[in-house]
């Protein structure tokens, strides 16, 4: 791949400070930028931060004012949420300043761009498959190859736990098929040269358009941002950590209904690191079962920085969420070097493998439950085996989950759509270096 390739990228959401879609978008095109010719394309409010982390207004990044839109979609949405509207709604109504972030961008890129200005134009975000892109038909009518993605989202609602829908204020979840709908769905996927699909889900949603998919999963780690040194275990007990939105689809009161047995016996501890309208429900059921003592909640910690050694401290990272598109949380985790227990369901099922960590099954409340418990209760018998799956854990991430190595793909894929090669085909989900040897865990998969 030639270093003087160029590429547009097009991340309305690129924040080198945020978190979520935002620090995707950001660290993307951070890592395709020390490998090709690379001008972002983003919105207003992020120029301070991207500015500060060295990155020079006008010649490597524009930032379109689209304030105008944004401020009164803004308002629908913060009283949508008062209403009790979820997320769903939220991505819906995002379409709006998108289109208005796209018609922007084509009158400044437009002309450049039938000039053949760049070799590719890249739109990473925004990551939901259900918003269209106006800018991918008038790429393909200018000859210019068009990548979306990695795309990731509308996992279906686990019918076992859809008193967690109705919590979490997504009654747009039943009508998600209507967005294939909206003016522009169609032609968008038409007119893209590639749709880097990020999960097992969207691939089979995707299946009229396979042609042009390559899977990807979004989310990787900067091995930078997400370190801290592990030095031998020291004695005691079984270590779990939480990380996330303290949400009733993500599970922290079935981690710990799981864990409160082995916590009473002193066998473990759990570190709850995060915040949201389950805090005080968690806190009175800790205070139920009588396990205070083992158990803190540190809400959330402002300064990442301060995240990974925290974290690092833990043996295992435990994460029941039952619908979880990307996993960004338990691949920082991975990467910090602990065993990961998940739900065998969505995106994290297929960041894990079981060489690399332990899935429980999908099912009803209770049968998750009883998963978590027994794997926990093993681990607490022999913590070593954690900190053996953990180190497995730890280079899977590495090897395939690192922003550089996520650009090493991508670059595969614009030497495809530029007719160099082959469409390339990374495994999904990516194998572990050593499968085809058919090692296994040391710990039972399943409850």
């Amino acid at each position: 791949m030639s270093a003087k390739l160029r590429a547009l990228i097009l991340a309305e959401w690129a924040n080198p400070e945020s978190s979520s879609v935002a620090l995707i978008g950001w660290s993307l095109a951070q890592a395709l930028g020390r490998r090709v010719d690379v001008h972002l394309v983003t919105r207003a409010e992020n120029a301070v931060p991207i500015g500060r982390a060295g990155w020079r207004e006008g010649k490597d990044f524009t930032a379109i004012d689209t304030s105008r839109v944004n401020r009164p979609v803004a308002r629908i949405e913060d009283a949508a949420r008062k209403a009790g509207f979820g997320w769903t709604l939220s991505t819906a109504l995002s379409a709006v300043p998108h289109a208005w972030f796209e018609h922007l961008t084509w009158r400044r890129f437009g002309d450049a761009i039938r000039r053949r200005d760049f070799d590719v134009v890249h739109r990473i975000t925004p990551v939901s498959p259900t918003v269209p892109s106006s800018l991918a038909p008038r790429c393909k009518a200018a000859g210019t190859p068009f990548v979306l993605g990695p795309l990731n989202g509308g996992v279906p609602w686990p019918k076992e736990f859809r008193g967690a829908l109705h919590t979490e204020g997504e009654w747009l979840s039943y009508l998600r098929g209507a967005h294939r709908l909206v003016p522009g769905y169609r032609a968008t996927r038409l007119a893209s040269s590639a749709i880097l699909t990020g999960s097992e889900h969207l691939w089979g949603e995707l299946r009229a358009h396979r042609e042009r998919c390559v899977y990807m999963p979004e989310n990787a780690i900067d091995p930078a941002r997400v370190h801290a040194e592990r030095g031998p275990r020291e004695a005691g007990p079984l270590r779990v950590a939480f990380v996330g939105r303290l949400v009733a689809y993500k599970g922290a009161d079935m981690l710990v209904e799981a864990a409160a047995p082995l916590i009473r016996s002193g066998r473990m501890t759990l570190d709850f690191i995060g915040d949201g309208p389950q805090m005080g429900s968690l806190r009175k059921q800790i205070h139920a079962e009588g396990i205070q003592g083992g158990v803190t909640m540190a809400g959330w910690i402002h300064d990442q920085r301060q995240v990974a050694p925290r974290l690092s401290r833990a043996d295992v990272f435990g994460f029941p969420s039952v619908r979880e598109f990307g996993g960004g949380a338990v691949l920082e985790a991975m990467a910090l070097g602990l065993a990961p227990v998940i739900v065998d369901y969505a995106g994290p099922r297929e960041l894990v493998t079981d060489r690399t960590g332990f899935r429980v099954p999908i099912g009803p409340r209770h049968s998750i439950v009883a998963g978590f418990r027994r794997i926990l209760g093993e681990l607490a018998a022999h913590p070593e085996r954690a900190r053996e799956v953990g180190e497995r854990a730890r280079a899977r991430v590495l090897r395939h989950f690192t922003w550089d190595v996520k650009v090493a793909q991508i670059l595969e894929v614009y030497e495809w759509v530029l007719g160099r090669r082959e469409r390339p085909d990374f495994g999904m989900p990516f194998p572990d270096a050593d499968e085809e040897r058919g090692a296994a865990s040391s710990v039972t998969r399943t409850a």
